[in-house]
């Protein structure tokens, strides 16, 4: 439980200091802090003072130099973790994501990588137990962000705890460990209910001025596939953003804000927000991804693909570093719905060049005929971000649903005991 001392620091203010057992895990690409749910206060509403303190958010900092935060949006995570008490579960877990440089946390929507150090995290604390001899479990995960179950299968040593080490590795880390393999059970509409809330597996939604992120004369469309499957995305197709608007963009900034007014609208097209403004306030949700067509390049006297698509994920209105795996999950579904922009451009591959992904000219959505076409019922999807490339698992139901997508990861246990960090009376 929370560990109480209040300390006199001026007359007029007093902070009470707050200690917090945690493990800080890296979890597939991703780093956070792993927490007992009795070991916060019962109600979620007053959970945010201890986490944003606890990571060092406070006071808007954007290095969260006062806490355990990293100061990016990648390294500033909350996995709250308990035994379950559904039938179809072994463990719950709530994800946390702690805002960098602003005082707020979300608790909309969740993160695939965290997720992957649910099972290691719960085998390591004995919250589930494997069966004696067994090398490998199931743990059965609640969201209770999105409602969905997840499966992961982690590898256990002869004492029956989870086995870190392995020869499995992942683009953006650079050690390798055992496999987790995260399966994602019915992944479709995780917040909205539906997989294409707006109805679309694709449409156009208005670009807006990346200056100020308000409509303006210039504004443009963009193409996009509005999904909800394991989180809501925004996938905007690049090659459909006009060069006329591109070449206003004379920096990364920019470029960063034209794919949040992107997000926003789009945010709003799905049922997410009622305006811009609201849709502003909650960065992480829908998140947004640039999608591009696949590189070809020559292989003797054919051409080879090196992926099915490629991606630039967004979190938190800055680029990925890699990609979300619930991105993964969702990239890989809208690739096998033919209508999408997703699908549209992997059947439209570009020569590799060696250059940066650009924005490029656009291209013409794909013929109603190729729309109706099915895809195979189990198939792989390799998805090319900037950091390599993430395999999916994909297996569809004979309806034309998701059953499953599974994506395999690595975690890590860095650090366990207690964080210390202050908050003011007022606060609690």
């Amino acid at each position: 439980m929370l560990d109480v001392a209040t300390q006199q620091t001026t007359k007029s203010r007093r902070l009470q200091r707050h200690t917090l057992p945690c493990v800080l895990m890296r979890a597939g690409t991703s780093k956070g802090i792993f927490l007992h749910r009795d070991d916060l206060p019962t109600k979620e509403s007053d959970w945010a003072p201890h986490l944003i303190s606890a990571l060092g958010s406070r006071g808007n900092d954007p290095r969260q130099i006062d806490g355990v935060g990293g100061g990016t949006s990648t390294t500033s995570k909350v996995a709250v973790v308990r035994r379950s008490k559904r039938p179809d579960a072994d463990v719950d877990w709530t994800f946390v994501q702690v805002a960098v440089g602003k005082e707020t946390i979300d608790l909309t929507g969740t993160c695939g990588n965290m997720t992957s150090g649910v099972a290691p995290f719960a085998v390591q604390e004995g919250l589930v137990k494997p069966r004696r001899g067994q090398t490998k479990m199931d743990v059965r995960i609640y969201n209770t962000n999105t409602d969905r179950i997840v499966i992961e299968t982690v590898e256990v040593d002869s004492s029956g705890d989870y086995e870190e080490d392995g020869t499995f590795t992942i683009p953006g880390v650079s050690t390798p460990g055992s496999e987790v393999k995260c399966k994602f059970v019915a992944p479709i509409g995780s917040m909205t209910g539906k997989l294409f809330p707006s109805k679309n597996q694709q449409q156009q939604i208005l670009c807006v001025d990346p200056g100020s992120l308000m409509p303006s004369q210039e504004s443009l469309n963009a193409r996009v596939t509005l999904i909800d499957s394991a989180n809501p995305f925004v996938l905007i197709d690049a090659t459909s953003i006009s060069t006329a608007l591109v070449a206003t963009i004379s920096s990364e900034s920019s470029r960063n804000a034209l794919v949040e007014s992107i997000r926003r609208a789009g945010a709003v097209a799905m049922g997410l927000a009622s305006d811009i403004e609201t849709a502003g306030k909650t960065r992480g949700t829908p998140k947004a991804a640039l999608v591009y067509p696949p590189t070809v390049s020559h292989a003797g006297r054919g051409m080879s693909s090196q992926s099915d698509i490629r991606v630039q994920a967004y979190s938190m209105c800055l680029p990925h570093p890699s990609l979300q795996l619930t991105g993964a999950v969702t990239v890989a579904v809208a690739l096998s719905y033919p209508g999408t922009i997703v699908a549209g451009l992997s059947a439209s591959p570009a020569f590799a060049d060696g250059a940066s992904l650009p924005l490029t000219p656009e291209q013409s959505p794909p013929p109603e005929d190729k729309m109706e076409e099915s895809f195979p019922l189990e198939r792989e999807v390799l998805i090319e971000h900037s950091k390599g490339t993430i395999k999916v698992d994909v297996s569809m139901e004979k309806n034309g649903g998701v059953a499953s997508c599974a994506v395999s990861r690595t975690a890590r246990r860095l650090f366990e005991g207690k964080v210390r960090y202050y908050i003011q009376e007022n606060e609690l």
